[in-house]
């Protein structure tokens, strides 16, 4: 896990990456709650490069928000590929950014089954060049152990590192 100098120096380098661009980023965020808004925000100046992000606990606030469709969440579940996928597509489409992340998971204590453990998390990266246009997206799934801080955490952290990659 990252210490707090290896998060700042993350977050420093994905500021640095966005400028460079011209970029702005938005994100969406489940399980984690706002962790990576948090951190991103941590660093002075973010405003220039950092969109906002929407925080959507239930799959009604995904819909209203996000544009998530009702029938990916019925059909895959909010913890799944689909839904990711949907939610970094929505969290461009509502802002003016041209990169974004999206975070659904089970963090546990409980709700984790045979087929969604606690720890599972998809994460999805997209990148979209002009409003309207399409969105380039790219998913990973995550099975992360420890306990629900400690998965918050994890996936915080694997949602950084993989801006990094869409980024450039």
């Amino acid at each position: 896990m990252f210490d707090s100098n290896a998060q700042i120096q993350v977050v420093a380098r994905i500021a640095q990456c966005l400028q460079y661009f011209d970029y702005r980023l938005v994100t969406a965020e489940s399980c984690t709650g706002g962790c990576v808004a948090a951190w991103l925000t941590s660093l002075a100046g973010s405003s220039k490069w950092y969109e906002g992000g929407f925080v959507t606990y239930s799959n009604a606030m995904k819909q209203r928000l996000l544009d998530v469709p009702l029938d990916l969440l019925n059909q895959y579940g909010s913890v799944s590929k689909a839904v990711a996928c949907a939610m970094v597509e929505g969290a461009l489409k509502h802002s003016q950014a041209q990169i974004g992340l999206a975070i659904t998971g089970i963090a546990g204590p409980s709700h984790g089954a045979t087929m969604k453990p606690i720890g599972l998390v998809w994460i999805a990266w997209g990148k979209c060049y002009s409003p309207g246009a399409d969105v380039r997206v790219s998913s990973q799934v995550y099975y992360f152990s420890g306990g629900r801080e400690q998965i918050r955490q994890q996936a915080s952290e694997q949602a950084l590192i993989g801006l990094l990659t869409i980024i450039n």
